[in-house]
């Protein structure tokens, strides 16, 4: 006999993984009789706000929400994004970009790298990133579509955005709104739980009203009310391996080069991200506390601004990791109620919209059937742990010692699954995507190569080609990605003609 469904759903928290949930919720499941979706969040109670920066798979959540790209650009105030620029991460004074999309072309059914590594050894120095038509259009300041052509090397483009989290979580409260999501506005005072079997009953909020449910959603942050304070699901602490835990973020005035790119730059404690929107520039200070003192790290931030800050500093601390189970009874956590990764291949906002896929496809019935319940928990543990992986990567591949902090980084003991990959690569130039993890061989590669391994070897199928002909093939790709970007309009012009550009008087404010 089926269990009966799940009809009242409750989303503690609201903010950008919040009102996400809630839009998403209400666009898949919000057809059924009876079914509800409240969202309870309060005005006093401020969000991080941070996470402005995406990877190219929001592309897909839009879509699915029916978004228009153009109004997403106009009233986000967002701009594009090709990938993320590195700066003095390998050593002072060296950059690279982790582009989105792929690099070259595949030849004689072997990846790219294989060509470009005999290149090298054939005395043809391009830089990976001359292959990259996300890479060189990004540097360039130019922008345009993906095209279906496989000719073009626009077929091999991919792109995401950079907007205002503030104002992104407002579009979607609108839309999340118009198709039947409640909001209550309160803070969160006692969680009523079952005194047999712990699940959730209801929220009770500082105006003394209840909100009964048989589903929450824990958004509310890194105060993870349900989850971690209601039923006490243990925290997985990741700091030994990415030991940054203080961020310190301010916008400012516009100014500077705003390519479509997002600007990650080492410091001696950490980084710095620069992220260039329609009307402003996004900037924060991710450090250590163990290796810099917070005053310190706002007076770095403050210094090595490309205009003039226009709100005070806003100070947060975090503990990387994640709980060990994100499902627990009645209770999904999404966002930093569930775990927080540094966003410095700005995933944070990704794992919302992984979060909410996975519980789309798992959405439980009254009886929250253990094994539902487990394979949640089992891919939620995994995709984090891929995540961390990569962010280790940048960290421990390195040449710099020039502080405390990049000793410890260089000295670190990485995850037996990223060893894995860098043996590989180190040896052979190959790499393997795991259990179709987010991260595709094209990033592993740009990073891997970007924080200076190189490797030993390359296919043995790179060199049926002889060469002339490598170093031909190699030189065409380069000029044809060169003149598909000059051909290309600059950002702002391609939103000027598509209409997602904000009026003139809109840019020069907040």
């Amino acid at each position: 006999m089926s269990a009966a469904p799940v009809t009242k759903v409750v989303i503690v928290g609201g903010g950008t993984a919040g009102w996400m949930t809630a839009a998403a919720t209400a666009r898949i499941m919000g057809e059924g009789p009876g079914f509800s979706i409240t969202l309870v969040e309060s005005e006093t109670i401020g969000t991080v706000g941070v996470g402005e920066a995406t990877i190219p798979q929001i592309i897909g959540f839009n879509r699915l929400l029916g978004i228009d790209e153009m109004q997403f650009m106009r009233e986000t105030r967002a701009t594009y994004k090709l990938g993320i620029e590195f700066v003095d991460w390998l050593r002072p004074g060296h950059s690279y970009v982790h582009p989105f999309g792929s690099y070259g072309l595949d030849m004689l059914g072997i990846e790219f790298q294989h060509f470009w590594l005999r290149g090298r050894t054939l005395g043809d120095e391009a830089d990976i990133d001359a292959y990259s038509i996300a890479a060189m259009a990004g540097k360039a300041g130019k922008f345009d579509w993906p095209r279906p052509d496989t000719n073009s090397p626009m077929s091999k483009l991919a792109y995401a955005f950079q907007f205002d989290a503030a104002r992104y979580a407002a579009f979607l409260r609108r839309m999340a709104e118009g198709e039947g999501v409640s909001r209550i506005e309160g803070r969160v005072v006692e969680v009523h739980q079952d005194g047999e079997s712990g699940f959730v009953t209801g929220i009770e909020l500082d105006s003394g009203k209840v909100v009964e449910g048989e589903l929450f959603i824990d958004c509310s942050g890194f105060r993870s009310l349900l989850l971690g304070q209601a039923l006490e699901v243990p925290f997985n602490d990741w700091s030994h391996w990415l030991p940054c835990d203080g961020a310190v973020a301010v916008p400012c005035t516009l100014g500077g080069k705003n390519e479509p790119l997002t600007r990650s730059t080492a410091r001696p404690a950490g980084w710095q991200w620069r992220i260039p929107l329609q009307h402003r520039l996004g900037n924060g200070h991710v450090f250590s506390s163990a290796y810099m003192e917070r005053e310190d790290a706002t007076d770095m931030l403050l210094a090595n601004l490309d205009g003039q800050p226009l709100t005070e500093p806003n100070q947060l601390f975090f503990k990387t990791g994640h709980r060990a189970r994100v499902w627990e009874k009645n209770v999904i956590a999404l966002g930093l109620s569930a775990g927080f990764l540094e966003p410095l291949e700005s995933t944070s906002i990704h794992l919302v919209q992984s979060g909410i896929a996975r519980l789309m496809s798992l959405f439980p019935d009254s009886s929250f059937s253990p094994v539902e319940i487990a394979r949640f928990n089992e891919e939620t543990e995994r995709e984090y742990a891929d995540i961390r992986d990569f962010l280790v990567l940048h960290y421990s591949a390195t040449e710099r010692d020039d502080s405390e902090f990049w000793r410890y980084c260089r000295n670190l003991e990485v995850p037996d699954g990223l060893k894995e990959k860098l043996e590989m690569f180190a040896s052979s130039g190959r790499i393997f995507r795991e259990n179709n993890e987010l991260f595709t061989e094209a990033s592993w590669l740009s990073v891997m190569l970007g924080q200076g391994i190189t490797p030993e070897r390359y296919h043995p199928a790179a060199r049926l080609l002889d060469d002339q002909e490598t170093l031909k093939r190699l030189t065409h790709i380069r000029e044809v990605i060169h003149q598909t970007v000059d051909q290309l309009p600059t950002q702002y012009q391609f939103l000027q003609n598509k209409g997602g550009a904000i009026p003139t008087d809109a840019r020069l404010s907040a």
